[in-house]
């Protein structure tokens, strides 16, 4: 059965290489989100499994998202994928909840040693 994920991120071309970066072998159905209040209504309306989150977007950021999630006690897995590199917003993310923090652009083998050490892949 395939996993529903969700890419959130203000730029197409990032939601492209994150799905790009994914092994072809990733049995996932894909939805996007553009920012955090459309992230967010696909979270609350259906499941999904694993959530590729970035933190600078427009009308509600991606810490706000991590906010709700936890708040709400929403199930899914996210793995953060930010330019912004401050210790104290990796920190905070990991403290929300957050699998993981990957630096943009993605780093494929470090985003697939991920996925296998949360069986994923």
């Amino acid at each position: 059965m395939a996993l529903p994920v969700l890419i959130c991120d203000d730029s197409l071309l990032a939601r492209k290489q994150v799905r790009k970066s994914l092994p072809e072998s990733f049995d996932a159905e894909f939805q996007t989100a553009g920012n955090g209040l459309e992230a967010l209504a696909i979270l609350r309306a259906q499941e999904i499994g694993l959530v590729f989150l970035d933190l600078t977007m427009p009308e509600l950021d991606g810490i706000g998202v991590l906010e709700a999630i936890k708040a709400e006690s929403i199930d899914c897995f996210v793995i953060v994928i930010s330019a912004d590199i401050q210790p104290e917003m990796k920190k905070r993310v990991m403290e929300l909840g957050a699998l993981a923090f990957i630096h943009k652009p993605v780093n494929e083998d470090k985003l697939h040693s991920i996925l296998k050490q949360y069986g994923l892949i």
